[in-house]
């Protein structure tokens, strides 16, 4: 083997410590601010007069942006990702505090630019993993960014109703808080601009990604999982609330399910050396998903065995998606158009998951045919997943 393809190796396998905190806490900022907003939606409605499709607008906002916005990052992804990177915690960190200004136009406004901010993370971690480590070590390094992602969405999701109970502010200083753990990021990963990290300045080749099945089958995959995620962020508090939980214990719930997704995070890679293939473990976990939808639709009494069903399942979905982008690619350039392609077609498709159950609960003045459109989602994801799992590089 050639000497300096072996150095290149390990130099790939050696990334700083600092690099490895950075990209953790980014991946952190990737839905802290926005999933508690799911769990506050009850008050924000109330208090702004915003209604149910209004609120499906507001979910279904970050989701649209990620996808119109992801082929845009993927075509910088070589001019250097470090510099992009700490632009865009400069960007998340205005668009938390925007939205928590008075004015509904604030409330809409800061989540477009939060969501355009977040994009890059979302696109650009990939790339990043691809770059610096060798690929036995970007499945731990996904998986590392993941649970980061997976806990402070749970906390946000868990501690915004009391946050707005105490803070002077209600829930727009629920909101604004996490701008500190924005800003924590970005003094830590500003400190990663003098090793900043480059994918290789070689493009993709044309038509590449979008003409390949399995490009296909890792966004549809990346969309379906989105769709069923987000549209239980944005309505999980509502939907147990109108069966008679109370708003507390609809935000401690959806506390839980970011919980439960963090053990599978934890889970996966034991579940990988075991069952040694992701087919199987997209398409159980995708069946693990449509098996809570629809205990939820039936027997919404249930609701906490749902939420653990839902939970693991999307857990082991959104780190399967997440290392697909890397892993289906065979170099950084690659990763980069790949998760690009993945977070557009994908991201299109989760957007539908809040504005058609939003939809939906207006239409039918319940939430059974909802949750029964999101089973049979989960039972196509299970097929897509299947051939996203294989071994194969585009």
């Amino acid at each position: 083997m050639n000497s300096a393809v072996v150095a290149g190796d390990r130099t790939r396998s050696l990334p700083t410590a600092g690099l490895l905190i950075g990209i953790v806490l980014i991946g952190a900022n990737l839905r802290a601010a926005l999933t508690g907003v799911g769990a506050l939606l009850p008050t924000i409605e109330r208090e702004t007069g915003l209604s149910s499709a209004g609120s499906g607008v507001l979910g279904a906002l970050p989701l649209l942006i990620f996808a119109a916005v992801s082929p845009v990052v993927a075509r910088m992804a070589s001019r250097g990702s470090a510099q992009i990177l700490l632009f865009a915690l400069l960007g998340l960190i205005a668009g938390v505090l925007l939205r928590s200004a008075a004015g509904l136009w604030c409330l809409f406004a800061g989540t477009a630019i939060l969501a355009v901010a977040i994009t890059f993370g979302n696109v650009l971690l990939p790339s990043v993993l691809r770059a610096t480590l060798p690929e036995r070590r970007i499945g731990w390094a996904t998986g590392a960014y993941v649970t980061a992602m997976t806990l402070a969405a749970a906390v946000s999701s868990g501690v915004s109703v009391p946050l707005s109970e105490h803070l002077p502010g209600g829930w727009r200083s629920a909101l604004a808080c996490w701008a500190v753990l924005a800003v924590t990021a970005l003094l830590v990963w500003s400190g990663q601009q003098r090793r900043q990290v480059r994918a290789p300045a070689a493009t993709a080749p044309a038509g590449m990604p979008w003409r390949s099945g399995l490009a296909w089958q890792v966004s549809v995959f990346m969309g379906l999982q989105s769709l069923g995620f987000y549209a239980i962020i944005a309505w999980l508090p509502s939907i147990v609330h109108d069966n008679g939980m109370s708003e507390r214990a609809a935000g401690v719930l959806l506390f839980a399910f970011q919980l439960l997704g963090l053990l599978a995070v934890n889970l996966l890679p034991w579940l990988e050396r075991w069952l040694g293939d992701q087919r199987l473990l997209a398409a159980g976990a995708s069946a693990l998903n449509a098996i809570g939808f629809l205990l939820l639709a039936l027997a919404p009494r249930y609701a906490l065995v749902s939420v653990l069903l839902i939970g693991l399942g999307a857990g082991v979905c959104l780190v399967l998606a997440m290392t697909f982008q890397s892993r289906r690619a065979r170099d950084a350039a690659q990763a980069a158009a790949l998760a690009g392609m993945a977070q557009t077609v994908g991201f299109a498709v989760a957007a539908a998951g809040p504005l058609l159950l939003g939809l939906l609960h207006t239409l039918t003045a319940g939430w059974a045919l909802a949750l029964l459109t999101l089973t049979a989602a989960t039972l196509a994801q299970a097929v897509v997943g299947w051939g996203a799992g294989r071994d194969l590089r585009l």
